[in-house]
């Protein structure tokens, strides 16, 4: 059953990409992080409600609030460095690099979670994986011109920087979040990280001075929802994923997101693919799935 969320949260974060791609167009990256994280808290909440988990928070250990607490300032991080690198370069560049995450999150299963079966499939995969993120980050095309004003775009690699963080805080988030739910719902477990990323992104908006960019086109508005609701349903599937099976294979599966994420780009945001980027895509698939062997 858990194979079957892994690939259901794999499918949704692929759209999630797209769709935060459109909605940040026009709107300032971190305040498009906090009111996505706003739909994915009713979202996660109503989950709660439905299943009835919520009588488990007067039974919350220290040391599992801790692990949730800790893992959703890992995504809240991984989440504003992620749509401020999509809001400054493409989708299909963007997502591979973040996607990479899944080499830092198997290393630390291996450490930390003792997760060391089958290496002589997955480390191979791993280079498959690492050598395919580089071919597609590092494509030779200069990102397209963003449509509407971009007033904080960087030109060049200026994306890069910001991909590589959201990389190495979703590994974080893996890892956390796998202790942390270990002995909690995975869907209360959900709400009380969204609760910490609420918290975190709200906070990000008022210290970096965006509070003069409240106003937010509807457009906009409409494609942050909707990329808000994907998030929250992959989230959703991922970490019940991971509540019931090896973070080692659950984690690779969802990675798989970067082929829906890719086809996304192509029909709907018309970004080109090229023949570099196309192998790098397939050592990533054929990496990821030669972990799963």
């Amino acid at each position: 059953m858990w194979v079957g969320f892994a690939f259901g949260s794999a499918v949704l974060a692929g759209l999630t990409a797209v769709l935060a791609k459109i909605g940040v167009r026009n709107t300032d990256s971190t305040l498009a992080t906090a009111i996505r994280t706003v739909v994915v808290l009713v979202a996660s909440c109503l989950m709660v409600l439905v299943v009835g988990s919520q009588s488990q928070l007067a039974h919350l250990s220290a040391s599992t609030l801790w692990f949730l607490v800790l893992s959703g300032l890992a995504t809240g991080a991984s989440w504003l460095c992620y749509f401020r690198a999509l809001q400054l370069g493409e989708v299909n560049r963007v997502a591979p690099v973040d996607r990479s995450s899944l080499l830092l999150t198997v290393v630390f299963a291996m450490v930390f979670l003792g997760e060391t079966q089958h290496l002589e499939t997955r480390l191979p995969g791993l280079a498959l994986i690492g050598v395919g993120t580089w071919l597609m980050a590092t494509n030779g095309r200069a990102a397209e011109e963003q449509s509407g004003p971009q007033p904080d775009a960087v030109p060049g690699q200026g994306w890069l920087p910001w991909a590589i963080g959201s990389a190495v805080f979703a590994a974080l988030t893996a890892i956390l979040g796998k202790v942390g739910i270990s002995e909690v719902e995975s869907n209360l477990g959900t709400a009380i990280r969204t609760v910490v990323v609420l918290v975190m992104a709200w906070l990000m908006v008022l210290v970096s001075g965006r509070r003069h960019r409240l106003r937010v086109p509807r457009r906009d508005l409409l494609f942050i929802v909707l990329s808000g609701l994907a998030t929250g349903a992959s989230w959703l599937c991922y970490f019940r994923a991971l509540q019931e099976g090896p973070a080692s294979v659950v984690v690779p599966i969802d990675k798989l997101s970067i082929v829906f994420t890719v086809a996304f780009s192509l029909f709907v945001l018309k970004e080109r693919l090229s023949g570099r980027s196309a192998l790098g895509l397939a050592l990533l698939v054929g990496g990821t799935l030669a972990m799963l062997a």
